[in-house]
């Protein structure tokens, strides 16, 4: 690989994405033999990099015709994701911004195949692959506290715990108990503190792993909590057959719109999700930093003499 690496940087109503276009194959290579994973490190951390929740490259897709884009998402850890909600609607509203697709956008994910748009206002529209391995009514302790939770997989694992008031919890104390559980070893699960304040509304706070740490909003995690906190209440057919959304508002302040179908036996299927995306900024990476994200020693220049 050579050449500067260019970014472009978007938010998810507060997850924000570092995303790099690499459907020419630049980054092929890079991403097989592992380095990805220094350079999502290096490039996420705040403070000394660009900052951000996860870094996703762009790659070209030959599924079949209509798919010519595969996503691939790498946390802030360095280690890959099958599926984020909110990066997909970042990716998304990418693809449509640089014109890679007009309308609808499908994309390939190692969870399987996304289709998204553009949705009213600064919406975006992602419908993913279909959850597995919903169990409901789980009783977990950790610290002598007692949870009652429900698990579901959106891609990646997820558990909602259940709280009164989540602008309430120590999520930095509860968040790494639970989301290594020893029920959940050895990869664990994120963890959603979810609240129910009325039929069809929630409140929620995400401790994502891979990031080790709270962050503004989780798009899988609204899906899975909407989709559990629904089945657990039991609440009207107009929530589980996609007539309405289940409205979740997430740490950032936005409100995520999620909309699923409950099959007979519980399953859930055409599972929507709706996330405000803003662009934040674009540019490319300093070379003393993309040496330092790429294991290279960067190199210096003498200062030219002022004599």
């Amino acid at each position: 690989m050579s050449g500067p690496i260019k970014f472009t940087k978007l938010s998810g109503s507060g997850n924000d994405f570092i995303c790099i276009d690499g459907r020419d194959g630049r980054y092929d290579r890079l991403i097989e033999f592992g380095q990805a994973a220094h350079l999502a490190q290096t490039l996420c951390r705040r403070g000394l990099g660009i900052g951000a929740d996860g870094l996703i490259f762009a790659q070209a897709a030959d599924l079949r015709p209509d798919v010519k884009l595969l996503a691939r998402f790498f946390e802030p850890d360095g280690s890959e994701a099958e599926l984020c909600g909110n990066g997909t609607a970042c990716f998304v509203y990418w693809a449509l911004a640089e014109g890679w697709a007009k309308g609808r956008v499908k994309v390939l994910t190692s969870a399987g195949l996304v289709h998204g748009q553009a949705a009213a206002g600064k919406y975006v529209r992602v419908c993913i692959p279909t959850p597995r391995d919903i169990k409901l009514g789980l009783e977990l302790s950790v610290a002598g506290r007692k949870w009652v939770c429900d698990y579901i997989v959106v891609g990646v694992p997820h558990l909602a715990a259940y709280v009164e008031d989540v602008g309430e919890l120590e999520v930095a104390h509860w968040g790494p108990l639970l989301r290594r559980h020893a029920r959940f070893a050895p990869r664990g699960v994120n963890v959603n503190f979810v609240q129910v304040p009325a039929r069809g509304r929630l409140a929620v706070r995400t401790f994502e792993f891979g990031v080790e740490g709270e962050t503004l909003a989780c798009g899988t995690g609204s899906a899975g909590s909407a989709i559990l906190a629904s089945l657990r209440h039991r609440w009207p057919d107009e929530y589980l057959c996609g007539a309405k959304a289940v409205r979740v508002r997430v740490r950032g302040g936005d409100v995520l719109w999620v909309y699923f179908t409950r099959q007979a036996d519980d399953r859930v299927s055409d599972v929507c999700l709706e996330t405000i995306v803003r662009p934040v900024c674009a540019g490319s990476v300093h070379p003393a930093l993309a040496a330092m994200a790429l294991g290279r020693r960067p190199s210096h220049r003498r200062a030219p003499s002022r004599a």
